[in-house]
């Protein structure tokens, strides 16, 4: 559950992995090998949600992203008083994102977080709705306690995270995640050099590391699917 104190989202990071947790090949090319049964899945998890959270290498690697086609998950939604696509957030230092990919013509509603270099390159209200700035100057990156907490402000009770490793590695770090689905497909990718869930720094010692509660495990055609919970003291 997320911090009674904290006003922020509930978030679920929601992805599939080769069996020896590889998120892409070493050329992180877009990732394929989940099978339909995956992919219904992600877009029920997605559809759940209030908004889809993702870094520009992911967005730049697909060039789109995933929107609700099912029309039961759309009558849901509408049910809920929801638009039919959930928001689609892009989080970059950079923000050097092609203006032509296909992104930019999905029916969808954008936001961009980045930093003041960043916003500057794009102008809101066109390719994007909204520009946050959420700085962390002393590490030269985002402040992802303050993003969060401005998503809620906005309006977002339900973030989903999609990717990639270093994004859910910076939200990992300030302990912003509620949620794991999980899903692990047959195949070995191998590689040092390819991407994982979580990438960054990661934790010097087990003592450190995030302790997960595993809520359910489900096999389908060879894939199994893990929904993890955050185990926190309060817990």
């Amino acid at each position: 559950m997320a911090h009674s104190n904290q006003k922020r989202p509930q978030t679920t990071v929601v992805l599939a992995m080769s069996a020896d947790g590889k998120i892409a090949d070493v050329k992180r090319s877009p990732a394929r090998f989940s099978s339909s049964v995956d992919q219904t899945h992600l877009e029920k998890q997605l559809a759940a949600a209030d908004a889809v959270l993702f870094g520009a290498g992911t967005l730049r690697t697909y060039g789109t992203t995933m929107s609700i086609s099912n029309p039961q998950l759309l009558q849901q939604r509408l049910q809920h008083n929801l638009p039919p696509q959930p928001l689609q957030i892009v989080a970059s230092l950079s923000a050097e994102i092609d203006p032509q990919i296909r992104f930019f013509r999905q029916e969808v509603s954008r936001w961009l977080l980045t930093t003041t270099p960043g916003a500057r390159r794009w102008h809101e209200g066109v390719e994007f709705a909204r520009i946050l700035v959420c700085e962390a100057p002393a590490a030269n990156g985002i402040d992802w306690i303050s993003a969060l907490e401005q998503f809620a402000s906005l309006g977002i009770s339900r973030l989903a995270v999609i990717g990639g490793g270093e994004l859910v590695a910076s939200l990992i770090a300030d302990d912003l995640i509620d949620e794991f689905w999980l899903t692990v497909c047959p195949l070995i990718l191998g590689g040092a050099d390819a991407p994982t869930p979580v990438e960054g720094t990661g934790f010097v010692s087990e003592q450190l590391a995030p302790r997960l509660e595993l809520l359910s495990a489900e096999v389908i055609n060879q894939e199994v699917f893990l929904h993890y919970r955050r185990q926190r003291l309060e817990d």
